[in-house]
């Protein structure tokens, strides 16, 4: 079992891809992103046919198994019923060949099946010698949370696990790369550094920057559309969280200058155990460590929350 961690933006799904890509075995590639919080067995299976479905060197495996109909380029998953197959018997037939069953962004199978996943997961790494599970992560405490490798009520506790933590560019290779990409297009290396300054090494943010300032954008405007992403990907935030960031956006360091800032904006005392609930959390999904922001865009980002 791998875990490939590393902070939103940072490049894990790319890593992943061209790993697998350059391995040249057999792989499923499970999308999570797609699973709503509190999914059902359909959604699962709907994410996991999609995944079959894609790796052609395994349908005559699969049209073996109960349970499942390969029909034309689509593999079907009976998820219900007599002839449902269950994620361990999956796993036990995909055995025949040397497979990595890639789950990308993981952490979002918490919820009301993560037991049966983790129980299925459990189950390979006892059984399944052909099976290796790559896993990555963005909310890193949250996976290791869903994985439990540490909990002794979790079936995959005390389980072997490699971790691989991707780390972001320097400013050298984040320049090498903008340079290369604005060469590539045919655009001028102006704006490059100002690039670099604003993005902090992270690939998914350059990236992100840098299309849209070849396509005519400004510096600012650039700036201004990623705050607005991420202001997106923070409103499923409860309030007591957005509270926690903004103080911390505002530059409060420490749990007592945060404490003090959440109550002057809610002109109200706050319980210290739901006050540490928001921070570990918050530290949990890879957006805060130490009172500081892992990506300058969300610091920029909370103060307009």
């Amino acid at each position: 079992m791998i875990l490939l961690t590393g902070i939103r933006r940072i490049g894990k799904t790319s890593v992943l891809q061209v790993t697998l890509n350059e391995w040249g075995g057999v792989s499923v590639v499970m999308d999570c992103r797609k699973l709503k919080e509190n999914y059902g067995r359909k959604d699962l299976y709907s994410i996991l046919s999609d995944a079959l479905s894609k790796a052609e060197k395994l349908r005559d495996v699969l049209a073996k198994v109960r349970g499942i109909s390969v029909v034309g380029n689509y593999v079907e998953l009976k998820w219900g019923g007599e002839r449902y197959v269950s994620l361990a018997d999956l796993f036990d037939h995909l055995n025949e060949r040397k497979v990595v069953v890639a789950i990308d962004e993981a952490q979002k199978l918490r919820g009301p099946l993560s037991s049966e996943v983790k129980d299925a997961i459990a189950h390979a790494y006892d059984y399944d010698r052909n099976i290796t599970f790559l896993l990555t992560g963005s909310e890193v405490g949250l996976l290791r949370d869903f994985l439990g490798v540490d909990d002794e009520g979790s079936p995959l506790f005390g389980r072997h696990y490699v971790e691989i933590e991707l780390s972001r560019f320097t400013r050298e290779k984040s320049g090498e790369m903008l340079r290369k990409g604005f060469s590539e297009v045919g655009a001028k290396e102006e704006g490059v550094e100002e690039l670099v300054e604003a993005f902090d090494g992270i690939p998914g943010w350059l990236i992100f920057a840098g299309l849209r300032y070849v396509q005519g954008k400004s510096i600012d405007e650039v700036k201004d559309l990623a705050l607005r992403l991420a202001l997106n990907e923070m409103k499923g935030l409860t309030k007591r969280e957005k509270e926690v960031l903004k103080c911390i956006g505002k530059g409060r360091k420490g749990w007592k200058s945060v404490k003090e800032c959440v109550e002057e904006m809610e002109k109200s005392t706050v319980s210290t155990s739901v006050l540490d609930r928001a921070l570990r959390n918050l530290e949990k999904m890879s957006l805060m460590s130490d009172y500081s922001f892992l990506d300058p865009i969300y610091g920029e980002a909370s103060k307009m929350l």
